[in-house]
């Protein structure tokens, strides 16, 4: 769930969207509107949601119905009153529990809400959903797996300057299984930085072994627990596995303010790298309830090779792409008292023709998260992918 990252869709279709964005009336920005009072708070909320929500169409939510029942009750709250902004925040929460989008995320800007957790609907409706678990410890991935199964390899971590922390495990699994676990989507800028630092090296373990060993018998590229981030990498990783352009899926975005301005589906492709080379070996996706975002791109994208696999659990559901909102009528968008709303820029929908923001990427095998085999040192889901290969 990271912002900014950026779409590849084709140039030409990205220009055109560009074109069009510029030369809309910028009317009603909702970052323009006064927050003195409440009414005023969620009219811009309001605006910001009609013009920029991409889900409409596949929203549940009865958005006049929620405007209705709102609508008069902040009407009632005092701005400069703490409970009542108090109940604001609640309102905010209750408004916004239904909706489809597993990106969106609603953060404060009022200093009495500092204490306050940002809103996340997808997280607190999966939080009391059955089967719910935590995501699986990355120290598992880092000093477990390697121990038990990797017959040699390399891991290492890097920690950035604005306080985030990288980590990556790369080895053989039974000499001829090519294995990569990586815990965020910041391969290609990790891997061209001029610092050195352990994620780098994983890297370079992972994709010399890819271009150089022609005894691979298979591949597992591990996303369980991932949390998203650059969609470049999309290229920059599967892109090396193939010599043609790989169709995976549509995106569209809103050309309009209107809520059902949509543009035509345009499709998505996986763009082959100067240096790839044709993999024709089994590619197998390892992904869980906690791979997000690009985590659940990549698995779609893998699973639309002929030779691509997906094992483990349904991912969590937010596969809507970001981007800026220069280019869009739509996403991420600031009021005066909401320090962001972070919503998807663009729709996605499968080369199935299925819409899964909301519902999650299914797999083709699925081996539930097993707490009791992992912290026996086993790892039933990654058992089933090597046996999908040997």
């Amino acid at each position: 769930m990271k912002s900014l990252i950026h779409f590849i869709i084709p140039l030409a279709i990205l220009a055109t969207m560009a074109s069009c964005r510029k030369e809309l009336p910028q009317l009603n920005d909702p970052q323009n509107y006064v927050s003195a009072n409440f009414n005023e708070v969620f009219d811009a909320f309001w605006t910001g949601m009609n013009n920029n929500y991409v889900f409409w169409d596949i929203d549940t939510v009865n958005w006049d119905g929620v405007y209705g029942t709102y609508k008069p009750l902040f009407a009632q709250l005092n701005v400069n009153d703490s409970n009542d902004v108090r109940k604001a925040y609640t309102y905010f929460k209750q408004m916004t529990a239904g909706l489809v989008d597993s990106h969106y995320t609603l953060t404060f800007a009022d200093t009495w809400l500092a204490d306050s957790a940002a809103v996340n609907p997808a997280f607190l409706r999966k939080r009391g959903s059955p089967g719910f678990h935590a995501p699986i410890d990355i120290r598992y991935f880092y000093y477990t797996l390697p121990a038990n199964y990797l017959n040699a390899g390399q891991r290492g971590f890097t920690n950035t300057a604005d306080g985030k922390q990288y980590v990556a495990v790369s080895g053989t699994i039974n000499q001829n299984i090519l294995y990569f676990f990586f815990s965020d989507f910041q391969l290609k800028t990790l891997f061209n930085t001029d610092t050195a630092n352990g994620f780098k090296t994983v890297e370079q373990y992972f994709f010399k072994n890819l271009a150089s060993r022609t005894d691979l018998k298979g591949i597992i590229i591990d996303v369980r627990g991932n949390k998203g981030g650059e969609l470049e990498d999309l290229d920059f990783l599967l892109g090396k596995m193939i010599t043609r352009p790989l169709f995976f899926g549509y995106t569209r975005s809103k050309m309009g303010n209107g809520r059902l301005d949509y543009s035509p589906w345009a499709p998505a492709y996986v763009k082959p790298q100067t240096d790839s080379k044709a993999i024709t070996i089994p590619i197998v996706v390892l992904a869980d309830a906690w791979s997000v975002s690009m985590a659940e791109i990549t698995t779609m994208a893998v699973k639309a090779l002929p030779n691509g696999h997906f094992v483990g659990e349904r991912t969590w559901g937010a596969n809507g792409p970001l981007t800026g909102n220069v280019f869009f009528n739509g996403g991420q968008f600031t009021t005066g008292w909401l320090t962001q709303v972070y919503t998807s820029s663009l729709m996605f929908k499968y080369k199935d023709g299925n819409i899964y923001e909301g519902k999650g990427f299914p797999p083709d095998l699925t081996v539930p998260y097993d707490s009791t085999s992992l912290n026996a040192g086993r790892d039933p889901q990654l058992e089933a992918a090597v046996s999908l290969i040997h």
